[in-house]
């Protein structure tokens, strides 16, 4: 029964994240990144107030915090803050299905950033990923004229990448957190807020120009990019005795969202960006061979 409702948040989890690419393209038509950042993460607070509220987990919060404030300063910074600041930019600059192509190599950049940064051996293996996948990376960001090297936009590439050398950072950081996940990530996004706040105040722009659509969009992205996604796969995470079958539910996700982007916005899936983000999974898939072997051994 638990597999089986395992497999069920799991599926749920894939599925609403492969739409991310779509809301975010429709957002960032109405929104600048700062803005969409700080609507988004008051929609995804509320979300995660509510959750701990009904988990028991409130009493928590400010415990939680002050054990560690500089610590959880820090991670708020990381993320949410700069890294979905950085990666709306990357989507405001690229098309859809390339940043997140790119955006999928982040787990690549743990390996290396572990390895920095927690002493971490890298494989044999995991140097045949790396190659793997950021050679997708490349034929994504060229377009397939790797030879040439030419760039549409060199700042969404640039930007794509650094978001998941942040995205890698944060779980980097995360490793030194003993708190409830929930309560974590619900901390990040309150520690944030009020930076993104003043951002928006800095930049200048209201929000009478905004249409219903919209508003729909920016909350649809609080809730299943930043919040209750993140839940439903703590809680498939937690309820399986075979995480590896659950994690590899991921590997699906990008496809999906490609399908959904030119089938909802009509964009355009260049044949090098299937090509590219195929060579990314393929990284992955082959790390993911290595993790098992290593359990195994």
């Amino acid at each position: 029964m638990n597999e089986r409702r395992a497999l069920g948040f799991g599926l749920s989890a894939v599925l609403l994240w492969s739409t991310v690419a779509t809301a975010f393209k429709l957002t960032l038509a109405e929104f600048s990144p700062i803005q969409m950042l700080t609507i988004a993460s008051v929609v995804s607070s509320i979300a995660l107030i509510v959750i701990c509220y009904f988990q028991g987990k409130l009493s928590q919060l400010s415990t939680t915090f002050f054990a560690n404030p500089w610590y959880y300063l820090l991670l708020g910074l990381v993320n949410p803050l700069a890294y979905y600041l950085i990666l709306f930019k990357a989507y405001d600059l690229l098309p859809a299905s390339q940043a997140q192509a790119i955006n999928y190599s982040w787990a690549i950049t743990l390996t290396l950033m572990a390895a920095v940064f927690l002493g971490q051996k890298i494989r044999k293996q995991d140097w045949v990923a790396c190659t793997f996948s950021y050679l997708g990376v490349v034929v994504i960001a060229t377009k397939g004229d790797v030879l040439e090297m030419q760039f549409d936009s060199p700042l969404g590439v640039g930007l794509a990448l650094l978001s998941t050398l942040l995205w890698a950072g944060y779980w980097i950081l995360n490793t030194k957190n003993k708190a409830d996940p929930v309560v974590g990530v619900l901390l990040g996004f309150l520690v944030a807020l009020p930076f993104a706040i003043g951002l928006t105040l800095y930049e200048g722009q209201g929000f009478s120009q905004i249409t219903a659509k919209g508003w729909m969009a920016v909350t649809y992205v609080g809730l299943f990019e930043m919040g209750i996604t993140f839940v439903l796969w703590l809680s498939a995470l937690k309820s399986t005795n075979n995480t590896a079958r659950i994690s590899n539910l991921i590997f699906a996700s990008p496809f999906i969202s490609l399908m959904l982007l030119a089938t909802i916005i009509g964009e355009e899936i260049h044949p090098s960006t299937l090509f590219g983000l195929v060579l990314i999974i393929t990284g992955l898939v082959i790390q993911q061979l290595k993790l098992s072997k290593g359990k195994s051994a």
